[in-house]
């Protein structure tokens, strides 16, 4: 007799919206679509009194003067010091200066102490904008060709694109638009954690998915 065959199970990628990436522009199932710009952080806490109200206003008048949907995303990692502690290390012994040489070895053990105490995360900042199908009409409901669809969402896309670009730039946030390379890397480390995160080769150097399974 024939032993029982376990049922296939359904591939990872039947759990993932992506469905392609062209230049800028994320592909999801369905017609769907989105942009991704990724914001620079400020040391908020290093500003004046008065510098930070003027962020906040700044800020608040942005959102509130899009005329269109984003979602702000924010990705928090803890951060692995261990390389730059190491760096530290190199340098220390590569010192001849007794007293900088001490300053150093203090830096180091401050490091230390201070990851031990206190969690040190790694923050970044996105913002997304979504080209719906509807835009395209009772046509968006339909299966369309890529070309197409890629056509129709950057032309509704990179206006409102620039748009947030040129109004982020006026309150000082520097930000630019995750290309292809590293929007894979973004999504491929967001399904595949682990605390260093990795940085993939060029993407045309690959020959088959890059996906864990």
């Amino acid at each position: 007799m024939k032993k029982p065959t376990s049922p296939i199970k359904g591939s990872t990628q039947d759990f993932v919206e992506i469905e392609d990436l062209v230049d800028d522009v994320v592909l999801l199932k369905g017609n769907a679509a989105v942009t991704i710009i990724e914001v620079g952080a400020v040391n908020f806490y290093l500003l004046s009194s008065e510098e930070q109200s003027s962020i906040i206003y700044s800020y608040s008048n942005l959102l509130n003067s899009l005329s269109f949907p984003v979602q702000i995303v924010i990705l928090s990692k803890k951060m692995d010091v261990s390389n730059y502690l190491e760096y530290v290390q190199t340098k220390m012994q590569q010192q001849k200066n007794p007293l900088l040489q001490k300053t150093l070895q203090s830096y180091q053990e401050f490091i230390r102490s201070t990851v031990k105490k206190n969690s040190v995360l790694e923050k970044r900042f996105f913002f997304t904008i979504p080209f719906n199908p509807l835009e395209m009409g009772a046509s968006g409901m339909q299966k369309l060709s890529k070309e197409y669809v890629v056509s129709r969402a950057k032309t509704s896309l990179y206006p409102k694109r620039d748009h947030l670009l040129r109004l982020l730039a006026k309150i000082g946030l520097r930000a630019e638009v995750a290309q292809k390379q590293s929007v894979v890397e973004l999504f491929y480390n967001i399904y595949n954690p682990s605390p260093v995160g990795r940085q993939l080769a060029p993407l045309d150097t690959y020959t088959g998915p890059i996906m864990s399974q």
